[in-house]
């Protein structure tokens, strides 16, 4: 499994509603909750990341 080098999302709030993505890998976009980094990953492609984050604005 690549190394991933997460960054929090400007998204997360002070409120613990975070999660962490990671943009280093090629052909990926890595996406974890901060509060348990050592806890599954979300694996996306960068087209399906950019369709999802579309969503949310």
């Amino acid at each position: 499994m690549p190394e991933f080098h997460f960054v929090k999302s400007s998204y997360s709030n002070t409120a613990g509603e975070c999660i962490e993505v990671a943009l280093n890998v090629s052909e990926s976009v890595a996406v974890r909750d901060s509060k348990t980094p050592d806890g599954p990953v979300l694996r996306l492609t960068p087209t399906t990341w950019t369709k999802f984050a579309a969503t949310l604005r």
